[in-house]
Order: structure tokens, then sequence, then C-alpha cells
């Protein structure tokens, strides 16, 4: 009988692997604006002698020796990790003092033009194109509210002179400007990280835009990351930790099974 047991210490070294690399990508971006953190989830799966066509078939009776060998040792457990989740809280916001920047207190997300099409941030470091359009730090426009071609959306600005309320009108040398277009999702698990402090909407999740209407804009401020870094180094001292007993566990294993190959060479 072949030991089983380590690939159930293999599956979970390659969970907490892929924990850490969620981890370190989480501290590398503690200092981007408006990021948001990563979680990794797992989850446990039988081995095919638990299972049934529909049902999963638990033992009533406690483990035993005899229970064991009428498995065949395949009452195992092992770890399944499928994906990351974003935890969209929100981060502190952080004053700068310029004009351009402006923060979200609350639910929602900026929309901006891409060239994949609309996509949505709440990092909202700003600034004016040579065209004089209100854009991202990466060049892409940021929208209005009102119109509904994205084309059309686009903020024109002639000067530095600005004023933005809390309810995200923009006001230049005292005249209305237009207004940031802000907007939210009912479950904020539709939004898919695109890479650059950006979000598009997952695919058949069947999610609806809403204005965000109770979310306050703060100029002069940035959202900063919602990581924490002592929470971050705390994992990942334990997924560290974790990942090394089941390397240790792997090897013992192993030296079993070379024992088990050698005294069965022997008898013969």
């Amino acid at each position: 009988m072949s030991n089983k047991g380590i690939f159930t210490a293999l599956s979970g070294a390659m969970a907490q692997s892929q924990r850490l690399d969620t981890i370190a990508n989480n501290i590398a971006n503690s200092n981007t604006n408006a990021y948001k953190k990563d979680k990794q989830v797992f989850q446990e799966y039988l081995t095919a002698n638990e299972k049934l066509p529909d049902v999963i078939q638990a033992p009533r009776i406690p483990a035993s020796i005899e229970s064991f060998y009428d498995l065949q040792a395949g009452d195992r457990g092992y770890v399944n990790s499928t994906g990351t989740y974003t935890d969209h809280s929100q981060g502190n916001l952080r004053a700068t003092g310029n004009t351009l920047d402006v923060g979200l207190d609350g639910r929602g997300y900026f929309e901006v033009m891409t060239p994949r099409g609309v996509r949505f941030t709440r990092s909202g470091g700003f600034k004016i194109s040579s065209q004089g359009v209100l854009v991202t730090k990466q060049g892409y426009p940021v929208l209005k509210a009102g119109a509904q071609d994205p084309e059309q959306r686009t903020i024109k600005i002639n000067s530095r002179n600005l004023t933005i309320s809390y309810g995200g009108d923009i006001y230049e040398g005292g005249e209305f400007n237009s207004k940031l277009s802000v907007v939210d999702v009912a479950d904020a698990d539709a939004m898919k990280k695109e890479g650059q402090s950006m979000y598009t909407l997952k695919q058949n999740y069947g999610a609806q835009l809403i204005p965000a209407t109770e979310t306050q804009v703060h100029q002069g401020f940035v959202e900063s990351s919602n990581v924490n870094i002592v929470e971050e180094m705390t994992d990942m001292i334990q997924a560290s930790r974790s990942f090394e007993s089941t390397q240790k566990a792997i090897k013992a294993f192993d030296m079993l099974n070379g024992k088990l190959v050698n005294e069965v060479g022997k008898v013969r």
C-alpha cells in the first residue's frame, strides 16, 4: 500500500506557497494609493474513496485502525486553493493639498475611459493633460456623470483654479464645470482587478452600476492602501512556519516510503 500522506502534505505546501505570494504582493503595494489587499481562499476536498456520485458520505464511527484499512487509507483531506478575494474596505484618507487629488469617503469608484473601455478606480490622483482634459496618472480620461456616450463625458479644464464639492461637483473659477461620475455596485465581489488600480465588472455576474449618492468626495486628499503591514508580516510568518512544517512532513513520508521499499526488497 503506497503512503498517500505525502500528497496531503504536498497540497498543503503548495497552498502555503500561494498564500506567501499573495501576502508578498500586498506588502509590495502597501504604499500604492487606494490599493485593496487580497486574501487567499482555501477549501478541503476528500479523495474519491470518500465520494458518492451526488453526496459525500462521512464515516459515522470514530476513526480506528480497522476503518483505516477498510478505506485503504483513502480517508484523507487535501488542501485546494480556490484563488483569492479582494478586501474592499476603505483605506485612510491622506491629505496632500493638491487641488487635483480627490479621495472617496464611502463606497464607490470613479469612472475612467481606457483603451479597453470604461474602467473603475478609487485612485484619485488626477492631473490635466496637454489637451486640457482631466486624466488619471496613466493618462486615462476621467468621466463626468450624465451623457451615455463615454466619448462625450470627458472633463475639459481651462485652469487649475478648481473647487470640488463633497458631491463631486467641479467648479472652475466659481462656475460649474461638470460632476465627477462616482458609481457603485451592490456586491463588491462583482469587481475584478485589472492592474494599475483599475477594476472591471466580472463577466456574467449580472451586476448593475448605481450612483454612489452617499459617498463624499474630498478634494486635496488621496486614499491610502488598506494593507496593514503588521498584520501582513504576522500572516507571512505564520504561512512560512506552516510551509516549513509541511516540508518536514514531506521529507518524513519520503523517508518512510524509502524504508518500505528497502524492506520489501529484503523480503523478496
